[in-house]
């Protein structure tokens, strides 16, 4: 009896052994990327894509660029996707990135209320649209979280001459879904990119208001981090996401992306020229 337990117990394990390494999980990265990316749906997209491809699970950990530089500062995640060159060529100096490799590019468009009460439409450029709007004291919603779009709104608001600040100038510290909907809820004026705003128009009452400014273009790279301060860091797979991303296969997905929906586009693959169609 006791052998017969043995030789039992003995199966249990070995069966039980068998088991965990078939379900040994599969490899997995974690990617910190601009929120405008996941609420556009694009990730949605190209990371299942690159999972059947490569047999890599990719975590999203969407904030704004300036926190997701600060992940990967950290070493808490394995790869990037930002949109904000200049901090992102100080990073790669810094020696926390190795790569910067182009992905794609958008615009940012500004928005708000049909009624235009700054006559925003009738601009020709940013600079003009954002100095309009201070004058009016008309609200305008900024993001506030260090994101590429808020350092982009920063640099459109110097270039106006003009420190933002009173009781029309809204700080609301979210990603850019969360953003429009709040400059909705206050038929307010603010700054996004355009594949945000087309993928959520439909619970806007915002319109694009001004576009098609080369201050407006907004360029996305993916950046690959730098091993030797972290050793933890799976950088073969964050090499295999970036060469994905720029590959044929994920540059067609980029390039069709939105188009059925949209029938245009909401981003550019890299190297592209960005269109100039405007939108809703």
């Amino acid at each position: 009896m006791r052998r017969a337990c043995g030789l039992l117990l003995i199966s249990s394990l070995v069966l039980a052994g068998c088991s965990s390494r078939s379900a040994a999980p599969a490899r997995s990265i974690t990617l910190a990327t601009a929120t405008s990316a996941q609420d556009s749906g694009l990730l949605d997209v190209l990371l299942p894509a690159f999972e059947r491809e490569s047999g890599i699970h990719v975590k999203v950990v969407a904030v704004g660029t300036g926190q997701a530089l600060e992940l990967g500062k950290r070493g808490d995640v394995d790869v990037l996707l930002t949109h904000s060159p200049a901090d992102e060529q100080e990073y790669i100096q810094a020696g926390h990135g190795l790569r910067r490799i182009p992905v794609m590019h958008n615009d940012f468009v500004v928005v708000g209320p049909a009624n235009d009460p700054a006559q925003v439409k009738r601009l020709a450029t940013v600079a003009d649209a954002f100095a309009a709007i201070a004058k009016s004291g008309q609200p305008f919603v900024s993001r506030g979280d260090e994101s590429g779009t808020h350092r982009k709104e920063l640099e459109l608001w110097q270039a106006a001459a003009i420190r933002p600040q009173g009781d029309w100038y809204l700080q609301a510290g979210s990603g850019q879904a969360q953003t429009l909907r709040l400059a909705h809820e206050k038929r307010a004026y603010t700054l996004t990119d355009r594949g945000t705003y087309l993928a959520i128009q439909t619970e806007l009452d915002g319109f694009i208001l001004l576009e098609g400014d080369e201050r407006l273009l907004n360029y996305y790279s993916v950046i690959t981090l730098n091993k030797t301060r972290h050793p933890h860091l799976r950088d073969r797979e964050a090499d295999l996401l970036a060469t994905f991303l720029t590959s044929q296969p994920g540059q067609d997905l980029i390039r069709t992306f939105g188009v059925e929906k949209y029938g245009r586009p909401l981003f550019v693959p890299g190297g592209d020229e960005p269109a100039s169609d405007g939108g809703k």
